[in-house]
């Protein structure tokens, strides 16, 4: 029986990696303020502000086979390392490709330039500051893990399953999209990350990979999803130009459109996804993924309010304009 202790846990990623740990009979404990979400049933969760002198104190005179850290937070990572580096066999640093200094050259790898950080505020540049402070006090036993956009069911985002969603609420109604051409999504499973972190945990896996899922087309994402959604309404294609014209956003957040990139950032999404691949990393089908998600989406309500996205009335309103 696997020892694994994650520092947070009770979010999305966090939630999943447990869940599967407990499925495989793996002893768990997450170490979080338990403010995201509810731990994994069959985990152990102890309540801590990580900000405090004494947040590890419950866990630090145990032998860990495992610790998997998720935090952005600098001086939350500094603090664990200072008091878990030496009761850890092997230790997992959840980054991000956001550390990556430009995105403008497809098919980048591992060996790409990272941000300075030098913005305590900025997530990309925490998360450097991050794997900097991992590599001097475990980098004997660390695996730095950089994935791209996660999907699957249960994200909080609202990112990727905004298109099938859309699609689905939609029905025979228009959608507003954004020119496909020259754009690619790239995304990988939750449930797909969560397995290759267990793994490579197991396997003591050391070195810095991108966990990036496979690359596909913006078109064949919209195709995939609206035919997954059976939709049957007309596509209002507008142009880049237009849209930021009306005040729609790239990528994220309110009054946005997911997964809609400018071209010259777009290399974002056409990440060399070798190294995962030569780690032993597995990838579930877009259809999969986006069938799951539908399933998902439904649940928790198509018109429900979104973090990412255009609300239906805006999307309708925008379409008027045409």
């Amino acid at each position: 029986m696997t020892k694994t202790l994650i520092l947070g846990g009770t979010g999305w990623l966090g939630r999943e990696i447990a869940t599967q740990l407990v499925a495989n009979g793996d002893d768990v404990t997450c170490l979080a303020r338990g403010e995201s979400g509810a731990a994994a049933e069959g985990a152990t969760l102890i309540r801590a502000d990580r900000s405090g002198t004494d947040a590890y104190a419950a866990v630090s005179a145990a032998h860990w086979d495992a610790v998997i850290e998720l935090s952005s937070e600098p001086s939350f990572v500094d603090g664990a390392l200072a008091k878990l580096a030496q009761v850890a066999s092997h230790w997992t640093f959840v980054s991000t490709v956001s550390v990556y200094a430009s995105h403008d050259a497809p098919g980048a790898n591992e060996t790409a330039e990272l941000l300075e950080p030098v913005d305590p505020e900025d997530y990309g540049q925490q998360k450097v500051a991050a794997e900097r402070a991992s590599l001097a006090a475990v980098g004997d036993r660390l695996l730095i893990a950089r994935p791209g956009l996660i999907a699957g069911p249960g994200d909080d985002s609202d990112r990727f399953g905004y298109w099938v969603g859309r699609f689905a609420l939609a029905g025979d109604g228009p959608v507003l999209c954004p020119v496909a051409t020259e754009r690619d999504a790239q995304v990988i499973d939750v449930r797909d990350l969560a397995a290759w972190i267990i793994r490579s945990g197991r396997d003591q896996l050391i070195g810095t990979i991108d966990a990036m899922g496979d690359r596909h087309s913006l078109a064949e994402v919209l195709d995939t999803a609206a035919d997954l959604a059976e939709y049957t309404g007309e596509r209002v294609v507008v142009s880049d130009a237009w849209l930021s014209d009306h005040g729609v956003e790239y990528w994220a957040g309110a009054r946005s459109l997911p997964l809609w990139l400018p071209v010259a950032a777009s290399a974002l999404m056409q990440r060399d996804n070798s190294a995962f691949l030569e780690a032993h990393g597995k990838l579930r089908s877009l259809g999969s993924t986006l069938a799951d998600t539908l399933a998902d989406e439904r649940q928790r309500g198509l018109d429900r309010d979104r973090k990412a996205g255009l609300a239906r009335v805006d999307e309708l309103a925008l379409i008027g304009q045409l």
